[in-house]
């Protein structure tokens, strides 16, 4: 077992490291074909694509780590969910419109 994962351990970095140079080239090739003759910016080295990949992975992805992190955030909101009753269900959704400007608050409806 531990003779096969020596074995198979250059061929995983090996895979790896193509994965990332075909990411940073396929960057680079959209980037140089959209963004300079739409709004005029200049074109991108394959080590600034890479960056650009990079930091958008760190911004919105999760390094690919779908597991218990997201999960289990998921989990905790469907079993408190779960536990409201109707009115504190209804209560939740309009303190949450409120909140990121959907419709009225109860405070805006009280004051007209």
């Amino acid at each position: 077992m531990r003779r096969r994962l020596i074995l198979l351990a250059p061929v995983i970095l090996l895979v790896f490291v193509l994965f990332i140079a075909i990411g940073g080239e396929v960057v680079r090739q959209l980037w140089n074909w959209l963004l300079p003759p739409l709004f005029g910016w200049r074109q991108i080295t394959f080590w600034q694509a890479l960056g650009i990949l990079t930091l958008c992975r760190i911004l919105f992805g999760r390094f690919g780590l779908h597991g218990p992190a997201g999960s289990s955030f998921r989990r905790r909101m469907a079993e408190r969910w779960g536990h409201m009753t109707p009115e504190e269900r209804e209560r939740f959704q309009q303190g949450m419109r409120g909140r990121w400007g959907f419709g009225s608050s109860t405070s805006e409806s009280k004051g007209q």
